[in-house]
Protein backbone atom coordinates (compact mmCIF):
# COMPACT_ATOMS: atom_id res chain seq x y z
CA UNK A 1 0.00 0.00 0.00
CA UNK A 2 1.42 3.40 -1.00
CA UNK A 3 2.01 5.90 1.74
CA UNK A 4 -0.32 8.91 1.78
CA UNK A 5 1.39 12.12 0.76
CA UNK A 6 1.58 14.85 3.39
CA UNK A 7 -0.74 17.82 3.12
CA UNK A 8 0.86 20.91 1.64
CA UNK A 9 1.09 24.09 3.71
CA UNK A 10 -0.25 27.24 2.08
CA UNK A 11 2.70 29.22 0.73
CA UNK A 12 3.47 32.86 1.43
CA UNK A 13 6.83 33.09 -0.37
CA UNK A 14 8.39 31.17 -3.27
CA UNK A 15 12.16 30.65 -3.34
CA UNK A 16 13.88 28.94 -6.27
CA UNK A 17 17.22 27.33 -6.87
CA UNK A 18 18.58 28.45 -10.21
CA UNK A 19 20.25 25.60 -12.07
CA UNK A 20 17.88 22.86 -13.15
CA UNK A 21 14.90 24.73 -11.73
CA UNK A 22 14.77 28.06 -13.54
CA UNK A 23 17.62 27.56 -16.02
CA UNK A 24 18.41 24.44 -18.04
CA UNK A 25 22.15 23.97 -17.59
CA UNK A 26 23.00 20.61 -19.14
CA UNK A 27 24.72 22.35 -22.05
CA UNK A 28 26.28 25.04 -19.86
CA UNK A 29 27.40 24.12 -16.34
CA UNK A 30 27.39 20.37 -16.86
CA UNK A 31 29.22 20.63 -20.18
CA UNK A 32 31.70 23.03 -18.58
CA UNK A 33 32.56 20.34 -16.02
CA UNK A 34 33.15 17.85 -18.86
CA UNK A 35 35.23 20.36 -20.82
CA UNK A 36 37.29 21.39 -17.80
CA UNK A 37 38.14 17.79 -16.98
CA UNK A 38 39.06 17.14 -20.61
CA UNK A 39 41.25 20.26 -20.67
CA UNK A 40 43.45 18.90 -17.88
CA UNK A 41 43.28 15.16 -18.53
CA UNK A 42 42.49 14.66 -22.21
CA UNK A 43 39.71 12.35 -21.11
CA UNK A 44 35.95 12.75 -20.83
CA UNK A 45 33.66 12.12 -17.92
CA UNK A 46 30.04 11.25 -18.52
CA UNK A 47 27.05 13.24 -17.39
CA UNK A 48 25.91 10.13 -15.57
CA UNK A 49 29.09 10.20 -13.49
CA UNK A 50 28.50 13.87 -12.69
CA UNK A 51 24.90 13.10 -11.70
CA UNK A 52 26.06 10.29 -9.43
CA UNK A 53 28.16 12.79 -7.47
CA UNK A 54 25.27 15.25 -7.34
CA UNK A 55 22.91 12.54 -6.07
CA UNK A 56 25.40 11.58 -3.37
CA UNK A 57 25.33 15.13 -2.04
CA UNK A 58 28.08 17.46 -0.98
CA UNK A 59 29.05 18.43 -4.52
CA UNK A 60 27.05 21.60 -5.11
CA UNK A 61 30.22 23.49 -6.07
CA UNK A 62 31.09 22.64 -9.67
CA UNK A 63 34.67 23.88 -9.27
CA UNK A 64 35.21 21.41 -6.44
CA UNK A 65 33.56 18.62 -8.40
CA UNK A 66 35.72 19.32 -11.46
CA UNK A 67 38.83 19.28 -9.27
CA UNK A 68 37.79 15.95 -7.75
CA UNK A 69 37.08 14.36 -11.13
CA UNK A 70 40.47 15.47 -12.45
CA UNK A 71 42.17 13.94 -9.42
CA UNK A 72 40.20 10.72 -9.87
CA UNK A 73 41.69 10.46 -13.35
CA UNK A 74 45.18 10.67 -11.90
CA UNK A 75 46.05 14.30 -12.57
CA UNK A 76 47.16 16.72 -9.89
CA UNK A 77 46.43 20.38 -10.64
CA UNK A 78 45.82 23.29 -8.33
CA UNK A 79 42.31 24.23 -7.38
CA UNK A 80 42.85 27.77 -8.67
CA UNK A 81 43.92 26.43 -12.05
CA UNK A 82 40.66 24.50 -12.23
CA UNK A 83 38.65 27.59 -11.27
CA UNK A 84 40.38 29.69 -13.93
CA UNK A 85 39.85 27.13 -16.68
CA UNK A 86 36.25 26.51 -15.67
CA UNK A 87 35.40 30.22 -15.73
CA UNK A 88 37.09 30.73 -19.08
CA UNK A 89 35.05 27.90 -20.59
CA UNK A 90 31.81 28.90 -18.91
CA UNK A 91 31.95 32.69 -19.30
CA UNK A 92 34.08 32.96 -22.44
CA UNK A 93 37.42 34.70 -22.87
CA UNK A 94 36.51 37.69 -25.00
CA UNK A 95 37.10 35.94 -28.31
CA UNK A 96 35.30 32.63 -27.69
CA UNK A 97 31.71 32.68 -26.36
CA UNK A 98 31.15 30.96 -23.05
CA UNK A 99 28.93 27.94 -22.57
CA UNK A 100 26.67 30.10 -20.40
CA UNK A 101 25.18 31.25 -23.73
CA UNK A 102 23.76 27.74 -24.18
CA UNK A 103 21.41 28.03 -21.23
CA UNK A 104 17.67 28.11 -21.75
CA UNK A 105 14.86 29.35 -19.52
CA UNK A 106 12.53 26.71 -18.12
CA UNK A 107 9.46 28.64 -16.85
CA UNK A 108 6.82 29.22 -19.49
CA UNK A 109 6.21 32.85 -20.50
CA UNK A 110 4.13 34.63 -17.88
CA UNK A 111 4.37 31.94 -15.19
CA UNK A 112 6.63 33.78 -12.79
CA UNK A 113 5.17 37.16 -13.65
CA UNK A 114 1.72 35.89 -12.67
CA UNK A 115 3.03 34.38 -9.44
CA UNK A 116 4.76 37.67 -8.61
CA UNK A 117 1.40 39.43 -8.59
CA UNK A 118 0.49 37.47 -5.44
CA UNK A 119 3.70 36.16 -3.89
CA UNK A 120 7.22 37.42 -3.22
CA UNK A 121 9.68 35.49 -5.41
CA UNK A 122 13.31 34.92 -4.46
CA UNK A 123 16.35 32.88 -5.42
CA UNK A 124 18.77 30.86 -3.30
CA UNK A 125 21.53 29.49 -5.51
CA UNK A 126 25.04 28.15 -5.32
CA UNK A 127 26.04 30.45 -8.17
CA UNK A 128 28.14 33.53 -7.64
CA UNK A 129 26.28 36.78 -8.15
CA UNK A 130 27.94 37.72 -11.43
CA UNK A 131 26.89 34.37 -12.87
CA UNK A 132 23.32 34.80 -11.65
CA UNK A 133 23.01 38.35 -12.93
CA UNK A 134 24.04 37.36 -16.47
CA UNK A 135 21.25 34.79 -16.75
CA UNK A 136 18.54 36.91 -15.13
CA UNK A 137 19.38 39.88 -17.33
CA UNK A 138 19.18 37.67 -20.40
CA UNK A 139 15.87 35.93 -19.71
CA UNK A 140 13.82 38.03 -17.25
CA UNK A 141 15.24 41.56 -17.20
CA UNK A 142 11.98 43.06 -15.96
CA UNK A 143 11.19 40.54 -13.22
CA UNK A 144 12.37 41.41 -9.72
CA UNK A 145 13.45 38.61 -7.40
CA UNK A 146 13.90 39.53 -3.76
CA UNK A 147 15.96 38.29 -2.15
CA UNK A 148 18.62 36.76 -4.37
CA UNK A 149 20.99 34.81 -2.15
CA UNK A 150 24.17 33.59 -3.87
CA UNK A 151 27.37 31.91 -2.75
CA UNK A 152 28.77 35.41 -2.18
CA UNK A 153 26.18 36.06 0.52
CA UNK A 154 26.78 33.10 2.85
CA UNK A 155 29.73 31.90 4.89
CA UNK A 156 28.61 28.30 4.52
CA UNK A 157 27.14 27.38 1.11
CA UNK A 158 24.63 24.61 0.48
CA UNK A 159 23.97 22.08 1.85
CA UNK A 160 24.22 24.38 4.89
CA UNK A 161 20.91 26.13 5.61
CA UNK A 162 22.45 29.60 6.07
CA UNK A 163 20.93 31.12 2.94
CA UNK A 164 17.45 29.95 3.87
CA UNK A 165 17.94 31.25 7.41
CA UNK A 166 18.64 34.68 5.90
CA UNK A 167 15.43 34.47 3.91
CA UNK A 168 13.46 33.38 6.97
CA UNK A 169 14.64 36.50 8.80
CA UNK A 170 13.31 38.60 5.93
CA UNK A 171 9.92 36.86 6.07
CA UNK A 172 9.27 36.08 9.74
CA UNK A 173 6.30 33.81 10.43
CA UNK A 174 5.78 33.27 6.70
CA UNK A 175 5.62 29.88 4.99
CA UNK A 176 8.41 29.59 2.45
CA UNK A 177 8.33 27.03 -0.35
CA UNK A 178 11.78 26.19 -1.70
CA UNK A 179 12.26 24.47 -5.06
CA UNK A 180 15.51 22.65 -5.87
CA UNK A 181 16.82 19.81 -7.98
CA UNK A 182 19.65 18.38 -5.88
CA UNK A 183 20.19 16.52 -2.64
CA UNK A 184 22.06 19.55 -1.31
CA UNK A 185 19.01 21.75 -1.93
CA UNK A 186 16.88 19.26 -0.01
CA UNK A 187 19.35 19.03 2.87
CA UNK A 188 19.51 22.80 3.14
CA UNK A 189 15.71 23.05 3.31
CA UNK A 190 15.44 20.21 5.82
CA UNK A 191 17.94 21.82 8.16
CA UNK A 192 16.15 25.17 7.90
CA UNK A 193 12.73 23.52 8.43
CA UNK A 194 11.53 24.98 5.13
CA UNK A 195 8.99 23.07 3.00
CA UNK A 196 10.91 21.64 0.07
CA UNK A 197 9.78 20.66 -3.41
CA UNK A 198 12.07 18.62 -5.60
CA UNK A 199 12.43 19.07 -9.33
CA UNK A 200 13.49 16.07 -11.42
CA UNK A 201 13.04 16.19 -15.17
CA UNK A 202 11.83 12.99 -16.83
CA UNK A 203 15.02 13.24 -18.92
CA UNK A 204 17.27 13.38 -15.84
CA UNK A 205 20.01 10.79 -15.65
CA UNK A 206 19.64 8.49 -12.64
CA UNK A 207 16.21 10.04 -12.12
CA UNK A 208 14.73 7.27 -9.97
CA UNK A 209 17.72 7.51 -7.64
CA UNK A 210 17.39 11.31 -7.51
CA UNK A 211 13.67 11.20 -6.73
CA UNK A 212 14.28 8.68 -3.97
CA UNK A 213 17.03 10.81 -2.47
CA UNK A 214 14.94 13.98 -2.60
CA UNK A 215 12.13 12.25 -0.74
CA UNK A 216 14.66 10.81 1.71
CA UNK A 217 15.66 14.34 2.64
CA UNK A 218 12.13 15.57 3.06
CA UNK A 219 10.72 16.65 -0.28
CA UNK A 220 6.96 17.09 0.05
CA UNK A 221 6.54 16.52 -3.67
CA UNK A 222 8.83 15.95 -6.65
CA UNK A 223 7.67 17.59 -9.88
CA UNK A 224 8.95 17.24 -13.44
CA UNK A 225 9.63 20.96 -13.85
CA UNK A 226 8.73 24.30 -12.37
CA UNK A 227 5.80 24.72 -14.75
CA UNK A 228 3.88 22.26 -12.55
CA UNK A 229 3.80 24.76 -9.69
CA UNK A 230 0.20 25.58 -10.56
CA UNK A 231 -0.78 21.99 -9.82
CA UNK A 232 0.75 22.29 -6.36
CA UNK A 233 -1.23 25.46 -5.68
CA UNK A 234 -4.43 23.76 -6.79
CA UNK A 235 -3.63 20.94 -4.40
CA UNK A 236 -3.38 23.37 -1.48
CA UNK A 237 -6.66 24.97 -2.50
CA UNK A 238 -8.39 21.59 -2.67
CA UNK A 239 -7.15 20.65 0.79
CA UNK A 240 -8.70 23.81 2.24
CA UNK A 241 -12.00 23.45 0.42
Amino acid sequence: MSRAQPLLPNPDVFIFDMDGVLAEVTASYRETIVSTVRHFTGRSVTNETIQAFKNAGGWNNDWELSHRLIADLGHQVTYQAVVDAFNRIFLGDGSTPGLIDRESWIPKPGLLETLAETYPLGIFTGRLRYELDVTLARFVPDLRFHPTITADDVVRPKPAPDGLHTIQRLFPRKTIWYFGDTVDDARSARDASVPFFGVASPDSLRRDELVSRLHEYGALRVIANINEIGCLLKETEASVA
